[in-house]
């Protein structure tokens, strides 16, 4: 662990958990070198077309492309529909943003009734990428950059690969916790804090829930019930804690999205210390077999997935191994209380998700609101 970790810096969060990856676009950068030269097939090597040979591709394909994107409102897709257009601005791109738990099994009922709307989908729900890779729905294919992903991020025949790093902790306003700021989750429990605390539902999103799953499994129980005596505001979306806490309706959240780089003029930060769980994982991406626009959808992972993209990363973690962190930070799996590799064992058992999420209902009452990103349907994007 590192001496930055160990003095518990922390930084200020955007909302929410979904990320605008890719805010910014890399103008005129190559896709990157392949490893095996030439070959552009999905059976093994890497792309190794340029990002402007694959733009005028996609361009000739026809050049559209619809994501599924997991979040919490449409506004985090502004990044990505942004950062591709300043790059890409021919290419007609459809950003649709909704719970990854919604995104999933409405692409389940697309594939049942032959309606499929989406070329890729980025997703939360990291047991759908496996479940849909044996079943043939994903196509093996390996961007340019592939190799240099760390190994837990990727499918190694190309099924998926993880385009970006979330994480999630608390986070709290500095100038409304003043010299008291929690030193790590169990000051959360602190009677001063009752009333001042806004949270996401753990048992409303997966990766909330994990989260809580590890203070639990740090704490016990008692740190669970404790909190639940806290009067805590809990809403829908994993953007909700920040919300609450930048506008200063708050002074803590929990369950939200940051990041570790240092600042020294946000109004909140972002918490964890060393010997203290948070959570971290990989969001993936891959491409639907059946998409429609599948040389657009290639050019979008190659876009992703470049350095220029990974480096402009807005919590400082590259999913790429030759990119180095922002703010002195270490590459993710390298903090053992990021739990890393963890949350997708966790994804994959359904079963054992269902009982943490009754059980917390039991602590923390029924989720109640409507869904942050409104109701899409079956067909949103077509």
């Amino acid at each position: 662990m590192s001496s930055f970790l160990s003095r518990r810096r922390v930084l200020a969060t955007g909302a929410g958990a979904a990320l605008g990856v890719g805010a910014l676009g890399a103008t005129g950068t190559p896709a990157a070198a392949a490893s095996s030269a030439g070959s552009r097939s999905s059976s093994g090597a890497e792309e190794s077309r340029t990002l402007d040979e694959l733009y005028q591709a996609a361009l000739a394909e026809g050049g559209k492309l619809v994501l599924y994107q997991g979040g919490d409102v449409d506004s985090q897709g502004n990044g990505v529909r942004s950062g591709f257009a300043a790059r890409f601005p021919e290419i007609d791109l459809k950003v649709v943003v909704d719970y990854s738990k919604y995104h999933d099994v409405r692409i389940d009922n697309q594939f049942a009734t032959d309606t499929l709307v989406p070329d890729v989908v980025q997703l939360q729900t990291l047991q759908d990428f496996t479940r849909w890779a044996g079943q043939g729905r994903l196509l093996p294919y390996k961007p340019a950059g592939f190799s240099k992903v760390y190994d837990s991020l990727k499918d190694p025949h190309g099924h998926w690969t993880a385009i970006a790093v979330i994480g999630f902790s608390y986070l709290y306003n500095i100038a409304a916790v003043g010299a008291d700021a929690p030193k790590s989750p169990l000051d959360l429990i602190d009677p001063k804090w009752k009333g001042r605390i806004a949270s996401s539902y753990p048992h409303d999103d997966d990766a909330v829930l994990y989260l809580f799953k590890l203070y639990v499994d740090h704490y016990g129980w008692d740190w669970a019930a404790r909190f639940a005596a806290q009067d805590v505001q809990f809403a829908r979306g994993s953007n909700s804690p920040g919300l609450a806490v930048t506008s200063g309706q708050k002074a803590i959240g929990v369950g939200g999205s940051g990041s570790l780089v240092p600042s020294a003029t946000a109004p909140t930060q972002w918490g964890v210390a060393e010997g203290h769980p948070f959570m971290a994982w990989g969001q993936r991406a891959a491409i639907l077999k059946q998409g429609r626009n599948t040389t657009a959808a290639k050019l979008y992972l190659n876009w992703q997935l470049s350095t220029a993209q990974q480096q402009s990363s807005r919590n400082g973690w590259s999913v790429r191994t030759d990119v180095t962190p922002a703010g002195g930070l270490q590459p993710v799996w390298k903090y053992p209380n990021a739990n890393f590799d963890g949350f997708p064992r966790f994804m994959a058992d359904r079963a054992g998700i269902e009982r943490w999420k009754q059980t917390f209902a039991l602590y923390f009452g029924e989720v109640k609101g409507e869904p942050t990103p409104g109701t899409l349907g079956l067909h949103p994007g077509a």
